[in-house]
């Protein structure tokens, strides 16, 4: 049994020796490919993948480093600071109307016929615009005249009779009470014939307010009723606008409206309408407006083509100048919490903080003072004034000859080849 064993012991002992043997001598191997033959240090990657740098995986060359943007701008996207003069007035919002504007109703309930008019249709003051059936109407006319007839007739009656018992009493045929009786029915028959006679009147207003008339010249803004439609008393029928003169109501602040004056000028932008109209202020509500606490003021506005009742208006009350240097509204940057303005500094852009000041207008746009923290903003600064976006701090400027290119391009250069 102790020879078995010892037969297949040696086998196995060379074999692990041999093993072990070839371990040794790979190991010293890959010893010697990592030490370079010149002298020359390891380097990283040699020492993760030792052998000839053919076995070793490809490494991309790194990337070279972007080069900063530039941005090519023109004369007109540039403007040199300097110190203008604003006007500065109160600035308001509201609505033009017509100071003259009716609402024509039915005075008396029926069916409307002969409405022929329609909206945008110029009327004269007193036309006949349409009608209300008037055949029930006309037949209580004729009613209260026969009323006020009979009325009549029993007033003769009884004037009849009050001669009658006079003469009767002078003679002494009847008594004093008697007479007195006849005068009290006398008078009773004079008062039920006037108002006979007032109730003809009273029928006959009906009937003509049968008939629908323009209270003044304009134009038909609205047609609240149609043809065959029945209409209570007091209901819409048209509205009626001229445009003769205008108004612009506007609800200022408690705090401006103490600013405000009648007889103050304003300066108007209407929409839709490309000049400015000029205003004055000719009324002052004296109340508070319970909701909105504002005060309500009315600009009057000379007519002129293309105006509308109802227009949308802005603009500014009570002008002063005001003078400091100042930026067109569009030229300051909001998109960070402090308000900056963009220049231009030797070739590069700067990012200038700056506290806004009042706003006003300049060359019939809106600008804005400014003022900057330091000595970073002063007259002569070149400031930018065109849509580019927020450039970053630092961004090249290469000026182009073309004052045309109002839009500004930003480029960045093309990486070096590999």
């Amino acid at each position: 049994m102790r020879k078995s064993i010892f037969k297949w012991l040696a086998p196995a002992m060379l074999v692990l020796i041999a093993v072990a043997g070839w371990v040794i001598w790979r190991t010293v191997q890959q010893s010697g490919s990592a030490t370079p033959r010149d002298g020359q240090p390891v380097t990283a990657e040699q020492a993760r993948h030792p052998g000839p740098a053919s076995d070793r995986p490809h490494s991309p060359p790194p990337a070279a480093s972007p080069a900063a943007a530039t941005v090519e701008l023109a004369e007109s996207d540039l403007m040199r600071l300097e110190s203008v003069d604003l006007a500065v007035g109160i600035g308001l919002t509201g609505t033009l109307n017509a100071e003259d504007q009716a609402q024509v109703r039915a005075r008396v309930a029926g069916e409307i016929a002969g409405l022929s008019v329609r909206e945008g249709d110029v009327v004269r003051e007193g036309q006949v615009l349409g009608r209300i059936v008037s055949a029930e109407y006309e037949a209580r006319v004729a009613q209260a005249r026969q009323q006020a007839a009979s009325a009549e007739a029993q007033l003769a009656n009884a004037r009849r009779q009050y001669d009658n018992n006079n003469r009767l009493v002078e003679r002494g045929f009847i008594s004093r009470n008697a007479l007195d009786t006849s005068a009290n029915d006398l008078a009773a028959a004079q008062a039920t014939h006037r108002a006979a006679l007032a109730a003809v009147d009273v029928a006959g207003q009906s009937l003509q307010d049968t008939v629908l008339r323009a209270p003044l010249a304009g134009q038909i803004a609205a047609r609240h009723a149609q043809n065959g439609e029945r209409v209570a008393a007091a209901d819409q029928v048209v509205d009626i606008v001229s445009l003769g003169r205008f108004e612009v109501e506007a609800a200022f602040s408690v705090t401006d409206a103490a600013r405000l004056q009648v007889g103050q000028t304003a300066e108007l932008r209407l929409e839709g309408l490309p000049a400015l109209a000029q205003g004055t202020v000719s009324r002052i509500n004296p109340s508070v407006q319970s909701g909105s606490r504002s005060v309500l003021a009315y600009i009057r506005v000379p007519p002129a083509p293309g105006m509308r009742q109802g227009l949308f208006v802005q603009g500014t009350v009570g002008t002063a100048g005001v003078q400091g240097l100042a930026v067109p509204l569009l030229a300051v940057r909001t998109d960070q919490p402090q308000p900056y303005v963009l220049t231009v500094t030797d070739g590069t852009v700067r990012r200038r903080p700056v506290t806004l000041g009042q706003r006003g207008k300049f060359r019939q746009d809106t600008w804005v003072l400014v003022e900057g923290q330091g000595a970073a903003l002063a007259a002569g600064t070149a400031v930018i004034v065109s849509p580019v976006g927020a450039l970053p701090d630092g961004t090249r400027v290469r000026m182009t000859p073309d004052a045309t290119a109002a839009q500004s391009a930003v480029t960045t250069p093309t990486p070096a080849p590999r």
